[in-house]
């Protein structure tokens, strides 16, 4: 799964530790978010939805392969 939490992050102008706490998890889960080694749970992608005020499908989109 491809994301854009490290752009609309920078593009907002806060660190990954803003970030974390802001959806009440840490550094490195933001981290391990943006890196693409960590898939957030269903409330977890949807507190960053609406941090971003921006709907799931427009910050995590599923890569072709694992449509099929």
């Amino acid at each position: 799964m491809e994301n854009r939490v490290r752009e609309l992050r920078m593009a907002a102008g806060i660190s990954q530790g803003d970030l974390g706490s802001a959806l009440g998890v840490s550094r490195q889960t933001v981290n391990s978010i943006e890196n693409g080694r960590y898939l957030p749970s269903l409330p977890l992608a949807f507190a960053i939805s609406r941090y971003f005020e921006s709907g799931i499908e427009e910050i995590f989109t599923m890569d072709e392969e694992e449509v099929r």
